[in-house]
């Protein structure tokens, strides 16, 4: 149902744009030129603009600015600041449309800043149920913006697309995009494409379906509807390319609804009229536990072109067939023009999460190259036919389990990628080493509220050695695509950093978990410039101009899967850069005091402890986790923490919900008073450990 809340608004056109000095100065009366066709297919030459997610349709994110450069950047200070009033994970990727920057924060909220000053304009609340954070795989948190004809669409947590006003950011129309009060949500940002909005949703942990959905961008009506695997045989088939589809996999998998969810790459090319988009991982995440005969099950952890007037499915790649790791396609999508083999070829460029980057041509979907940048145990290269060489050894069973390079975080993940057409280099973030353990539990089942990893929370066992023994590192690389190689690296000291933006200015600025927030040199990768922002960066950085100023601005604030002990966390906010800079940021926060010795007892035998601890790895670790919580009022409570009163009220919190409206959900669909007994004298064993000073690891 599409809920009209007012009428389509209309916008004066632009009266006057002029280049110079890489800066389009406008001049012309308010309200500005609205955002249309036209202006998206022509955004590479609004040089001051941030249009769409990664600037233009071709998501390279290179900005042609170059007042900041690889000589004027040691004057490049902050500009100014704005605190975002959360300690959870920023991941967004502001927009800015003559001098007005458009960005989302956690729970799917919507802010309008003046681009110059960061005085706010207008804020919008989706008023998303926080009960729906326990679908949410890795924070509350949401990727950004779309603008189109003077609305602003965002696609909230709970499932749905709304368009705002952009001059007052009241809604104009809501749309319920997935079923409501499901697992699914949204965290990407929407995408338009010829008068429709694009969106897609999240969810392979649970028992969901993935599908990309597109809107007609001035009604809300829905054109067309594309799932991205096949669902129960006993109803019609879709389509075609499903029915193709159904053909990969076995057993009773539309049970498990067979996840591939297209969670976040959404990328046009006008010219071809197709868009692109990355799927998850099919779910369940073990093959043993989707189908009694291994099959690729399409379009799983697949990259697949869609006809942009239809949503029909024109070609897929399949990046991980039958994929056993989690190893997701949903990483960015780059659109360049390259000369390969003295041919000029139009491909699309992906950093996959299973340590390839691959090259393709994206108006067939024909592979050109797929090439290991990071290390890698489950395949041993590519086939003639563009297949994987399985390491069958890595893959898991209820009989063996193993452990696998890369982890299930990827060698590089959803953070931002940048394509500079001077370098011809793409700039990514890079773990390498990543051990990730994979043992099958012979005890799963599938619950329609739970998840469905099928993990064994409970093994313990000679392969956590050497998950613990994994050194993983991290480093920023420049990647050419046409030479198959890493052209230079700048090794960090932590795992995990954030996403990249090129400039001409010959830069390349990229943030990390610790704070500090860089500009390299794009040739060769030399450090020139760093500023440290006291708190962890994940998103990735945008240049912009108002009148004859650039900007860089760039979101502080790591998700809380983000557990690398040198995480730095809260307040978030938004940095903006910009020549001359002074405005200054508070001190960051205070270490957090030692945890304190519990001052409640629960019995339990160290079974019970155990069963404790597989419940918590299940159901809390992935908000409570007892390493990302480093200051003083962390986002997500370290349960070890936890006072008396509190633990007085367990129950009431975790089961009745006593603490919806802060975000914590109910679990009383998935556990009973029996087992949240087990998850708290295990949260009590694990303070009284790390309590001691002596007693070595604070978590088992």
């Amino acid at each position: 149902m599409i809920r009209i809340f007012a009428p389509a608004r209309s916008i004066a056109p632009w009266c006057l744009s002029l280049a110079a000095t890489g800066i389009a100065i406008a001049a012309c009366s308010s309200p500005p030129r609205q955002v249309d066709d036209a202006r998206l297919r022509q955004a590479d030459a609004d040089t001051a603009n941030w249009l769409t997610h990664g600037r233009t349709y071709s998501e390279q994110r290179y900005s042609p600015l170059k007042q900041v450069n690889d000589t004027s950047i040691a004057r490049l200070g902050l500009a100014w600041s704005v605190d975002m009033q959360t300690l959870h994970g920023l991941e967004a990727t502001p927009l800015v449309q003559d001098g007005v920057m458009y960005l989302t924060g956690t729970w799917s909220v919507v802010y309008a800043l003046d681009a110059r000053t960061g005085a706010q304009k207008w804020k919008f609340d989706p008023a998303a149920s926080k009960d729906h954070d326990k679908f949410m795989c890795c924070g509350v948190v949401n990727r950004g913006v779309a603008l189109y004809r003077g609305r602003v669409y965002v696609g909230t947590m709970d499932g749905r697309l709304i368009a705002l006003d952009e001059q007052t950011g009241k809604p104009v129309w809501s749309v319920q995009t997935t079923p409501a009060d499901s697992a699914y949500s949204i965290t990407g940002a929407p995408r338009i494409a010829g008068g429709k909005v694009i969106i897609g949703n999240a969810g392979s942990e649970f028992v969901v379906r993935g599908y990309v959905s597109a809107y007609d961008a001035m009604t809300g009506t829905l054109s067309w509807r594309t799932y991205m695997v096949p669902g129960d045989p006993s109803k019609p088939v879709e389509s075609a390319a499903l029915g193709r589809a159904a053909k990969t996999w076995s057993g009773e998998w539309w049970k498990g609804g067979g996840g591939a969810s297209p969670w976040d790459p959404i990328v046009y090319d006008p010219d071809l009229d197709l868009i692109y988009v990355g799927t998850a991982n099919p779910s369940p995440w073990y093959p043993e536990l989707r189908g009694t005969v291994a099959g690729d099950n399409l379009y799983g952890s697949s990259i697949v072109a869609l006809d942009a007037r239809t949503g029909e499915i024109v070609w897929h790649y399949q990046t991980t067939p039958g994929d056993a790791w989690d190893f997701d396609a949903t990483q960015p999508i780059i659109l360049a023009n390259l000369t390969i083999g003295g041919t000029a070829r139009r491909v699309l460029m992906q950093a996959n999460k299973n340590a390839f980057f691959y090259v393709i041509d994206r108006a067939t979907g024909k592979l050109i190259s797929a090439t290991p940048f990071a290390s890698m145990t489950w395949a041993t290269g590519i086939d003639s036919a563009g297949r994987p060489l399985i390491v069958q050894s890595a893959i898991a069973s209820k009989a063996q389990g193993t452990v696998v390079t890369p982890a299930n975080f990827g060698a590089h993940n959803w953070n931002p990628v940048s394509f500079s057409p001077t370098t011809g280099l793409a700039y990514l973030a890079v773990v390498d080493e990543g051990l990730d353990l994979h043992v099958v539990d012979p005890k799963f089942e599938l619950r329609p509220t739970d998840r469905t990893l099928g993990r064994d929370p409970r093994y313990h066992g000679p392969l956590q050695a050497k998950v613990a023994a994994a050194n993983p590192k991290g480093r920023l690389i420049a990647w050419d695509p046409v030479a198959r190689r890493e052209a230079w690296r700048v090794v960090h000291p932590v795992v995990r950093s954030g996403g990249t933006l090129s400039t001409a200015g010959n830069l390349v600025f990229q943030g990390r978990v610790d704070g500090i927030f860089a500009a390299y040199r794009a040739t060769d990768g030399k450090a020139l410039w760093q500023f440290d922002a006291g708190v962890g960066i994940a998103a990735g950085p945008i240049a912009y101009a108002v009148g004859d100023t650039e900007y860089v601005a760039v979101l502080s604030g790591p998700p809380a899967l983000y557990s690398d002990p040198a995480s730095r966390t809260g307040p978030n906010r938004v940095l903006v850069f910009a020549l001359g800079g002074t405005a200054k940021l508070l001190p960051p926060p205070a270490p957090r005091d030692p945890i304190p010795t519990p001052n409640v007892k629960i019995a339990a035998t160290t079974t019970e402890l155990a069963e404790g601890g597989a419940l918590f790895s299940a159901y809390c670790s992935r908000c409570h986790s007892f390493t990302s919580n480093l200051v003083k009022g962390g986002a997500v409570p370290d349960l070890r923490r936890t006072t008396a009163a509190v633990h007085a009220t367990f129950d009431s919190i975790v089961l009745g919900g006593a603490r919806r409206a802060l975000g914590m959900p109910s679990f009383a669909k998935d556990l009973n008073a029996a087992q949240v007994r087990l998850i708290q004298a295990y949260v009590v064993d694990e303070a009284q450990r790390a309590s001691k000073p002596t007693s070595g690891s604070t978590s088992r």
